[in-house]
């Protein structure tokens, strides 16, 4: 296993805690406080980040959603230096919501149509 495999687990089981906690509200200050860290020059970046976070993802104790997944990378994506938003976002019928990572409004770790799907709620 990666040192990257295991920052991505370690941001999953940070996640986690928050959410358990029902703390939802820090869990979305600290995506978006969390801090950019310098920029890492590498062109694949995006794709070593997202397979770091699925091989976490499969190897977690419990069942990652998406929201727990999103926020863990786009906060290892800041700590890389690339200013990542987590956006968060809801259809109405039938109600589902949705969160997902941007990089410049690009979608990263899900379908690029995602975004036609849900309305956006919350990015940070």
């Amino acid at each position: 296993m990666t040192l990257l495999f295991w920052k991505a687990y370690t941001q999953l089981l940070a996640v986690e805690v928050l959410l358990q906690r029902g703390q939802f509200v820090q869990l979305y200050q600290r995506v978006r406080e969390y801090p950019l860290g310098r920029k890492v020059e590498a062109t694949d970046c995006v794709h070593r980040v997202c397979a770091a976070v699925d091989q976490a993802c499969t190897w977690y104790v419990k069942r990652v959603l998406c929201l727990q997944r999103s926020a863990a990378t786009t906060c290892l994506f800041k700590a890389g230096g690339v200013p990542a938003q987590l956006v968060i976002g809801a259809q109405l019928t039938p109600f589902r919501a949705h969160a997902w990572v941007e990089i410049d409004g690009s979608i990263v770790n899900d379908k690029p149509y995602i975004a036609e799907i849900y309305s956006v709620l919350a990015r940070c």
